[in-house]
């Protein structure tokens, strides 16, 4: 293992080190219309975060975003404005209609004064300079690396702090993380990807020598070793919501941030042995970060890459580099969008075809192209999924589909626009159906359902902290609520999102905020749950925020162009 301390006063170098948390077939292929992808990476335009006095003098045809058809009142009749390259503008109309009056005018709710105390007391300073936030104020004698800049675990902090007007913050988080991803990464003599984001960092200060240096994990001392896929995906996502929210491209314009973002695509599009367009990662690389059985191509990731290959688009500038990693973008996202929004996706009919599979189908013409036998159907889904509804299962590979449900996957797929309107109309009336499973009393369920027993020995190699509904194992993290809510707004469904809220508001203060909760229900604060864990705090702002104030949403979503939206075409399986 390489470590190495250096004094950034000198020259801004940094410290490795750290600990991690226990962090075609003619019949039967798809035909997809071009959707000329290349034509939507103009530089996004910034928002405008101030609130309007009347929000009831702006009409329905001016809402860029996409409610479905079942839930719109007005269809956007001017298509014209759908032409802003996934950088849609988000009316605050929807707060006036949606926002309880008190909400708009009134006192806040006391759980946000005391969230925003929370969240200030948990900056880290790096040379008088905020640069994050650490993932918990914990006062218990184990720290472990909680009192860590995550990289994952800032993004909701981040998103506060932008939608608060304060985006000092995010740009120094930005620039360090950037300047960490410069160092050499070395894990047992084994040298990791130049493009691979930090896990997380910790200032250290030498009250000797009177400076101070960062100290960063790449995985080389995470619990098991794995280094994270998916901080390099976020931080181009919030990148792009600097940009959105400020209007200052002179961040995303750097040579070192250009740089920074050509060196994460190189890893991901990268051509090898794999058929699939979907990125092959290890248990343990994102915020599942234990082993769950979600090695393979887990929907969590490959949603955070088609966000992450999105946000690049219009954030690459058009030189000679950037146009070439344009047209690898483009190529990669037809691919794709096809394969997750064709294979990943199950309803009900779907959900037949696959309980008539057939197996052993050789060469092209194979319907049944994973070699999925009908067999492996677990019972609790014949239970679980409705008569309208569907979501994204949590992975596709050869004889296997895992049919969990993960939330941040199919909330980032709703987001970034990788399900269609009528998936994520499908996906929202699934959460209402499944209230009680998904959400229970304390919102979110991050897995569902719980693994138990052998196969949960098998799976997690009987780890004591993933037992049934529990952690990662079923458990209900507070943090999920901020994409629950942006989902819910995208889709037209704010009434989920504030229903959800109000049953969080009624226990995360009083329980001090804890990162997790366990049992069917989330009745239980996690067995070992960090308290004031700050994504939890700051899933529950964003939350407020964006449902005070729809237009913020416009920071993390990105629109599908109507015009150019693709056809899929699934003659002997799947339909809409």
């Amino acid at each position: 293992m390489s470590t190495s301390t250096m004094d950034l006063s000198k020259n801004g170098d940094v410290t490795q080190n750290g600990r991690a948390r226990g962090t075609d077939d003619p019949s039967m292929s798809a035909e997809i219309e071009e959707c000329d992808f290349s034509k939507l990476s103009e530089k996004p335009r910034p928002l405008n975060l101030e609130r309007r006095a009347s929000f009831e003098e702006k009409s329905f045809s001016e809402l860029s975003f996409g409610m479905s058809p079942r839930h719109s009142l007005r269809t956007v009749d001017n298509p014209s404005r759908m032409n802003d390259h996934f950088d849609v503008l988000y009316s605050p109309v929807i707060s006036s209609l949606t926002t309880p009056r008190a909400e708009q005018g009134g006192e806040p709710h006391p759980s946000v004064s005391e969230a925003w105390d929370v969240l200030r007391r948990s900056l880290v300073y790096f040379r008088g300079k905020p640069v994050g936030t650490i993932a918990a104020l914990d006062n218990s004698d184990e720290k472990l690396n909680y009192d860590q800049v995550f990289v994952r675990d800032f993004v909701p902090s981040g998103l506060a702090f932008l939608m608060k007007g304060e985006s000092e913050i995010v740009k120094n988080f930005i620039l360090k993380t950037l300047r960490l991803q410069s160092w050499e990464k070395k894990i047992d003599r084994f040298q990791l990807g130049e493009g691979v984001m930090p896990a997380s960092f910790k200032v250290l200060h030498d009250p000797v020598r009177n400076n101070e240096t960062l100290m960063a994990d790449f995985g080389e001392s995470a619990i098991g070793r794995v280094a994270p896929v998916d901080s390099g995906f976020w931080w181009i996502i919030l990148l792009r919501a600097y940009t959105k929210s400020t209007g200052d491209t002179s961040l995303a314009e750097l040579p070192d941030c250009q740089k920074g973002m050509r060196l994460i695509l190189s890893l991901c599009l990268s051509e090898g042995f794999d058929t699939f367009p979907t990125l092959l990662c290890a248990d343990g690389c994102c915020m599942i970060d234990r082993r769950m059985g979600v090695y393979g191509y887990p929907i969590e990731i490959q949603a955070l890459f088609f966000m992450a290959l999105r946000s690049a688009l219009v954030l690459l500038k058009q030189d000679v580099e950037g146009k070439e990693f344009i047209e690898r973008i483009v190529k990669r996202l037809h691919a794709l969008s096809f394969h997750l929004r064709s294979y990943y996706w199950l309803d009900m009919k779907q959900l037949n075809d696959i309980y008539r599979y057939k197996t052993e189908e050789y060469s092209h013409t194979a319907v049944n192209k994973f070699n999925v036998i009908p067999d492996s159907l677990p019972d609790w889904l014949f239970d679980f999924m409705p008569t309208h509804g569907g979501y994204f299962i949590g992975n596709v590979s050869p004889a296997r589909m895992d049919f969990r449900w993960f939330c941040l996957g199919n909330c980032i797929a709703i987001l970034s626009s990788l399900a269609t309107p009528e998936q994520a109309t499908a996906i929202m009336d699934l959460i209402e159906s499944r209230w009680e499973e998904l959400v229970g009393e304390m919102p979110l369920k991050v897995i569902y359902p719980a693994i138990e027993n052998h196969e949960w020995r098998i799976m997690t190699g009987s780890d004591p902290k993933n037992t049934r509904w529990s952690y990662h194992n079923g458990g209900s993290w507070p943090v999920l609520l901020w994409l629950l809510t942006a989902a819910c707004i995208k889709t037209g469904r704010p009434q989920i999102a504030r229903r959800a809220i109000e049953l969080s508001e009624a226990r995360l203060v009083k329980d001090n905020w804890p990162e997790y909760y366990d049992g069917k229900l989330g009745r239980y604060i996690g067995k070992q749950a960090r308290k004031q864990q700050m994504w939890s705090v700051a899933g529950y702002l964003v939350a407020k925020m964006l449902l005070e104030d729809p237009s913020h949403v416009g920071m993390i979503s990105l629109e599908e162009d109507r015009q150019m939206r693709p056809i899929l075409r699934r003659s002997n399986s799947w339909t809409f």
